[in-house]
């Protein structure tokens, strides 16, 4: 079977992709005979293995990272996801992501099936808010395969009647598997009031009625307007060449048509601006053992400086649950506070970035009745961040963001991944050693003012599930985000 998953969580998140200035190799110089020979030389390890980057003739980007490795990844990583769709056709996008596996004019799905089986590989695919994703993982000496099995399902899909009407079912008892996943729903519904009436705040399935009336000239249109060469990365890590990736792409993408810059103007404006609105949703279920809520506030997107100290306060915040070690003696101030606190049950902190905007914030879990107190732990060590940070909370989030950030990176399928969305993102990649600067260079007042900046005294969005009878109010809540000094 070919998996098929739908990726609701945030992505990795890293750095801003904005120059801070000449970047500089931080390798310690001797200065002994000799020593422009050792520099050079230890400046050559920086980036290594580099990431090369090429334009094909109708637009697509090909970014590859060349490990040696007997295996690889390949992957398209498309710029359109359930943001750029409008309330009527909202759900094309995944919609398109499982009739993508459905049969070509070439392949049945039992043939494509089949054919993956019998490489010995892993096809798989996503769709998120902002992009959408068709990777396979592979042996080195089969990337051509797997190369004319995605340019297959991408361009010569046959999105026939019946098997669009035979996915609707599908689709919506994925719906009714998503509902029963506590932490996807809440951060639907986090979305939702954050975001009120603009595409972020709509679902990546889509509402139940779009799901049942999405037609085959629905779906083609979205791909006509939106599945343009300019949109698409092309990305592969592990045992493959560069060059045979750009030819390759040469030959099975060759024939999308280059991208006119009119036409590459008008597929921008398809990204609408995402306002941020604030407010609360409660679902109240007293029948439920345990109250969950999700609480953000708006932060930057990708590209803003910002975002680099906005990851470090989340680190610092960082993570805990009732199975973890520790007491007093835990890292993290909250953590601390959730382990004396009997009816907490656990907490996450996340930053979530998009082109324009992002949530930074926390998913918490309690026990009904002492939610009250469990969200002011919360918030009132989120408005500690803005003044009484530490300087040994900043620098061991920093070191913790570092060890993270390069742990995550372990296989070719992450690293053909980070590739892809930075490559989206950022228009480049930025290499580990480059991140690890911007983060070093950040200061223990830099982390103050940034938190300052969009978490004291801003309106946050809140979402409640279950029990919520003692959650704060929505005044009381944003009263607590400022300190009142005399």
């Amino acid at each position: 079977m070919l998996p098929c998953n739908t990726t609701i969580m945030s992505s990795r998140l890293l750095g801003s992709a904005r120059p801070l200035g000449k970047y500089v190799c931080r390798s310690q110089q001797v200065m002994v005979p000799g020593w422009r020979a050792a520099s050079t030389q230890t400046q050559m390890k920086v980036n290594v293995p580099e990431t090369v980057v090429s334009t094909l003739p109708n637009g697509m980007r090909v970014a590859t990272e060349s490990l040696g490795s007997p295996t690889c990844t390949v992957g398209l990583w498309v710029d359109v996801g359930s943001r750029y769709e409008t309330a009527k056709n909202n759900g094309a996008a995944h919609f398109l992501e499982h009739m993508f596996f459905k049969g070509t004019g070439k392949r049945s799905r039992t043939q494509l099936e089949l054919e993956v089986e019998n490489m010995g590989a892993h096809l798989n695919a996503y769709t998120s808010r902002e992009t959408t994703v068709f990777y396979a993982k592979c042996l080195s000496s089969d990337v051509e395969k797997a190369m004319d099995i995605l340019s297959d399902i991408i361009q010569s899909s046959k999105l026939d009647e019946q098997d669009i009407e035979r996915e609707r079912d599908v689709i919506l008892r994925e719906m009714e598997e998503v509902e029963t996943n506590m932490q996807e729903v809440i951060f639907d519904h986090l979305h939702a009031t954050a975001f009120q009436g603009t595409p972020l705040g709509r679902t990546i399935l889509g509402p139940t009625q779009n799901i049942k009336s999405l037609s085959k000239l629905d779906l083609t249109n979205f791909i006509k307007t939106h599945y343009t060469p300019s949109r698409f990365v092309l990305a592969g890590a592990g045992g493959i060449d560069h060059q045979q990736m750009k030819d390759l792409g040469e030959k099975y993408f060759g024939n999308l048509g280059k991208t006119e810059e009119s036409s590459l103007q008008k597929d921008l404006s398809f990204m609408e601006p995402c306002r941020f609105t604030g407010g609360d949703v409660r679902v109240r279920d007293d029948f439920m053992p345990l109250c969950h809520v999700a609480m953000a506030v708006e932060t930057c997107g990708w590209k803003d400086p910002d975002n680099i100290p906005l990851l470090i306060a989340n680190m610092a915040v960082g993570n805990w649950d009732r199975s973890m070690m520790g007491g007093k003696d835990l890292a993290s101030r909250l953590a601390v506070k959730f382990v004396s606190n009997p009816a907490a049950h656990s907490f996450m902190s996340f930053n979530t970035s998009y082109s324009d905007t992002g949530l930074w914030g926390a998913y918490f879990i309690g026990e009904g009745k002492q939610m009250m107190q469990i969200t002011d732990c919360v918030i009132s060590e989120w408005v500690r961040l803005c003044h009484m940070i530490t300087d040994q909370e900043v620098e061991r989030a920093k070191n913790v963001l570092k060890a993270s950030t390069r742990q995550s990176l372990d296989g070719t399928t992450p690293i053909c991944e980070d590739i892809g969305r930075q490559m989206l993102a950022y228009g480049r990649r930025v290499p580990l050693e480059e991140m690890e600067y911007r983060i070093d260079a950040i200061t223990p007042q830099k982390v103050k003012d940034v938190c300052s900046k969009y978490i004291y005294d801003r309106c946050p969005a809140l979402a409640a599930v279950g029990p919520t009878g003692a959650v704060p109010d929505y005044a009381s809540l944003r009263s607590e985000f400022y300190w009142i000094r005399y």
